[in-house]
């Protein structure tokens, strides 16, 4: 199949490199940079919760009386 596609700068330039270091054609070299890109796995950093102390304990067992030690009585 034949298309026409340009390339951005950093692209072409990665497609040459590659047809240089390979000894490759353009569509060879085209086909592996998609071939990596299809199969690269993308490492997500491990999440963090960040905890602080607080300065009161709260029961939550019994959501109303959660509230009014939060909120206060008045609150109600």
């Amino acid at each position: 199949m034949r298309t026409t596609v340009e390339f951005d700068k950093d692209t072409a330039q990665a497609i040459e490199a590659l047809r240089r270091e390979q000894h490759l054609g353009m569509s060879e070299a085209v086909n592996e940079l998609i071939r990596r890109g299809l199969v690269a796995q993308v490492i997500h950093p491990l999440f963090r919760q960040r905890t602080a102390p607080l300065s009161v304990s709260v029961d939550v067992s019994s959501v109303a009386d959660a509230l009014e030690i939060l909120d206060g009585v008045a609150t109600r």
